[in-house]
């Protein structure tokens, strides 16, 4: 007689599975509310409680913690010191063990969630049976996740109830990682609180937990190895939710260029937006009515950088827009949707990575970290979003209305641009983009000169400038080169110089008390 033991909190296709088990022989031991489940569906199932001969107790706080059951789980199949010890307590083997966890993470991410509501939520005896079983899965199999019923249902079907070695050792490693994902998210709560239930900003041991989706190639360089993992629960509307409708496979230079331009061009929601990106820096970003004419502004704004680089829109491609960027090199495009005729016609540049990542559906990562010597920083995203009524104009002359509207849209941009950036802007595109110098001063130089090479003219565009002004010689830059107004956080201590420098030159200036720092 094989044994089965289910007791889930997430019941998704339990009953399915365990009509599969029944049908090859199994005997189905289960607890509590699993146990209501199966039965209402026709399932027999032996309540652990009467297996083992002890009731559920503490409002089920003790249910499946008894030698009856653990004895049934670890004990070494092939010892025979071991199968004598339990064949003397009466205690059958249990061969499959069905269990998922109590739901924590959801119920400590509802705002009102108590200590005592989160307490109660974490469970003791699944972590228990999920380990015991997995290292013990030479002869037991562990079953954490409900997406994987389906294809053990059907190796179970075609071996007659036995599951292949490989299998179960997979099994095994999901389990570990289950638990330790589980464990550490409970961590990560209670540390980042007091015994009042109070919170702090963030937890005394930060733990994370991340999924395998690939092995890369190599990393930036090929003497570098890489692989590209997925945040554990997922963030929907990422570049780790992205399908890959065809092409090569992504590399880690890729993915990270991918990264940048998505998270930029879904950043106008209001808007249809294209942006190009080559080396995480965004060399042309534009709106307009449509994606071709979005994707021939941003391209015109620096074609030399465009050439083999990732192009994002935030709005379905049609055909004269897939035509119109595979006359191009490119290594990945991205969008929410395709035509079918755009499919048809991307298909030709068949080395072309084409993403497909939804919009609707957007996440963005609770919080941002970066790999430092021995250790980790870790700081909230840069969500913030600006709108008209928070800017201040500190000028003589306001910026008309045309010039407010790409003021805003410059700022955005400028959000996603490497520090030090100072980016120009005209009608919704990018004319020229200065980014990650060390000097504020040399990134508006780099910017006029790639409006120079790019053929595009400066007069009459507006700028942003990611971090304060702390002299006033890049405004007198921006000056030269043609631009009407601005928009920078202030706060420096010449503030009041950059001002006068802006109404001497006749430049608008508004200032928005935030700023956009990109290392």
């Amino acid at each position: 007689m094989r044994h089965a033991l289910l007791s889930v909190s997430d019941k998704r296709g339990v009953v399915a599975f365990a009509q599969t088990l029944q049908t090859l022989g199994f005997t189905l031991l289960s607890t509590g509310g699993t146990a209501k489940v199966l039965r209402e569906a026709g399932l027999y199932i032996v309540e652990v409680g009467d297996y083992t001969g002890f009731p559920e107790m503490l409002d089920g706080r003790v249910k499946t913690l008894h030698p009856k059951e653990h004895g049934g789980i670890l004990a070494l199949r092939d010892d025979a010191a071991h199968m004598k010890a339990i064949a003397a307590a009466n205690i059958p083997t249990i061969d499959l063990v069905v269990v998922n966890l109590y739901p924590f993470r959801e119920t400590v991410a509802k705002p009102d969630c108590t200590l005592e509501e989160a307490i109660e939520n974490i469970d003791i005896g699944g972590p228990t049976m999920v380990r015991a079983a997995a290292k013990n899965y030479q002869s037991v199999a562990i079953v954490v996740d409900p997406d994987d019923y389906a294809s053990l249902s059907h190796e179970l079907t075609a071996n007659a109830g036995m599951l292949h070695h490989a299998t179960r050792f997979a099994l095994a490693r999901k389990a570990f990682s289950h638990t330790a994902a589980y464990d550490g998210a409970i961590s990560n709560w209670l540390t980042a609180r007091d015994a009042d239930n109070k919170a702090g900003d963030y937890p005394d041991q930060f733990n994370v937990s991340f999924a395998k989706m690939q092995a890369l190639r190599y990393g930036e360089n090929p003497h570098q190895s890489a692989a590209f993992y997925r945040e554990m629960p997922g963030v929907p509307g990422s570049i780790a939710a992205a399908k890959q409708l065809q092409g090569k496979a992504l590399s880690y230079n890729n993915i990270a260029d991918a990264d940048a331009a998505w998270e930029c061009v879904k950043s106008f929601p209001e808007n249809i937006a294209c942006v190009i990106v080559k080396h995480a820096n965004p060399c042309g970003v534009a709106i307009a009515a449509n994606t071709l004419e979005a994707y021939k502004k941003a391209f015109a704004c620096d074609p030399t950088s465009a050439f083999g680089g990732i192009i994002a829109f935030n709005h379905e491609v049609d055909a004269a827009t897939a035509e119109a960027v595979s006359a191009q090199f490119l290594e990945v495009l991205i969008a929410p949707t395709y035509s079918a005729e755009a499919k048809a016609l991307l298909t030709k540049k068949v080395n072309v990575r084409v993403l497909e990542i939804a919009l609707n559906a957007c996440g963005e990562n609770a919080y941002d970290l970066k790999r430092v010597g021995g250790g980790i920083l870790v700081q909230s995203p840069d969500s913030h979003t600006l709108t008209k009524t928070d800017l201040t104009c500190v000028t003589s002359k306001a910026p008309s209305a045309q010039q407010l509207d790409d003021l805003i849209f410059v700022w955005r941009v400028a959000k996603f641009v490497k520090s030090n950036a100072i980016v120009f802007a005209k009608n919704g595109a990018t004319v020229g983009i200065g980014a990650g110098q060390m000097s504020r001063l040399d990134s508006a130089r780099i910017a006029g000169i790639k409006a120079q090479h790019a053929g595009l003219s400066l007069l009459g565009s507006v700028v942003a400038s990611d971090a304060f002004f702390p002299f006033r010689d890049g405004l007198d830059v921006i000056a030269d080169a043609g631009a009407v107004a601005v928009i920078q956080p202030g706060g420096s201590m010449r503030d009041a110089e950059i001002i006068a420098a802006a109404n001497e030159r006749g430049v608008a200036m508004v200032v928005t008390g935030v700023r956009h720092f990109r290392h």
